[in-house]
């Protein structure tokens, strides 16, 4: 069996800080064997810098995925041309700079990850569908194991993209929404699923933004500038064992790990 941890959206310093604090117990505890971690909010709730993500590959993170805001830090660019293991969502469009997907050796296996992103709600990129079955054809052909992240919105997006490929992939990884989902599950093909593994940081807060200033956003109607929370710091994610003979998952759990 192949162990995959997947983390929900580091947000700002204290996911940061929960990552650092906990992330290396839950690999020995765990056994894990990849770590992939959503990164897009890791600079102060906007974004990730290059020194930001050096910061998690020595937390213990393998992979880092990102979505809608990987492109608000300037500094980041130069690292996604020159890192696979800093992903931007793949269906943007050709020529945009970065891997949309990587290639790792974990345990001895070969194992593809995908970091894709919604439509519905969002920006209008290529399609992601038609992207995933594109990357499974070609250049994951040769992989043991894939597993996806689905950056999206909607649920209905998240679910209908796991459904479609059901017993190609190992796992689908819901991640944007910072809400946690109860609905973690093995699809009928063997597809490991949840429509969102919620975020790591502050959740004394309005998905990781200081509760005040996301009311005054609310009230006022005007772009205030977002302040990160502090308080009940938690670490997010999932647990996907996977067997590598045939690249399906067998098991899921959910994760909402406390900072002491």
């Amino acid at each position: 069996m192949i162990n995959i941890l997947f983390i929900g959206d580091i947000f700002g310093e204290p996911g940061r800080r929960a990552l650092e604090r906990l992330l290396p117990r839950l690999r020995d505890g765990l056994e894990v064997d990849l770590v992939v971690a959503n990164g897009e909010n890791a600079a102060g709730g906007l974004g990730l810098t290059a020194r930001l993500a050096r910061e998690l590959w020595g937390c213990g993170v393998d992979v880092i995925t990102t979505g809608n805001h990987v492109w608000k830090q300037r500094d980041l660019l130069p690292m996604l041309d020159e890192e696979d293991r800093v992903l931007r969502p793949a269906n943007y469009p050709a020529g945009t700079p970065g891997h949309g997907h990587a290639l790792v050796q974990a345990a001895g296996v070969k194992i593809g990850v995908v970091n894709l992103q919604g439509r519905v709600y969002m920006n209008e990129l290529d399609d992601p569908f038609r992207c995933l079955d594109g990357l499974l054809a070609g250049p994951l052909a040769g992989a043991a194991i894939v597993v996806v992240d689905m950056h999206a919105e909607a649920s209905s997006e998240k679910q209908a993209l796991a459904w479609h490929v059901d017993g190609q992939v190992a796992a689908v990884v819901g991640t944007h929404t910072h809400v946690q989902t109860a609905d973690e599950k093995i699809l009928p093909g063997g597809t490991a699923f949840i429509t969102d593994l919620g975020f790591t940081g502050p959740h004394r807060s309005v998905i990781g933004m200081d509760p005040k200033a996301a009311i005054e956003r609310f009230l006022s109607q005007r772009p205030l500038r977002f302040k990160v929370a502090k308080g009940d710091t938690r670490l997010q994610g999932a647990l996907v064992k996977v067997d590598e003979s045939v690249g399906q998952a067998v098991e899921i759990t959910r994760l909402n790990q406390a900072m002491e």
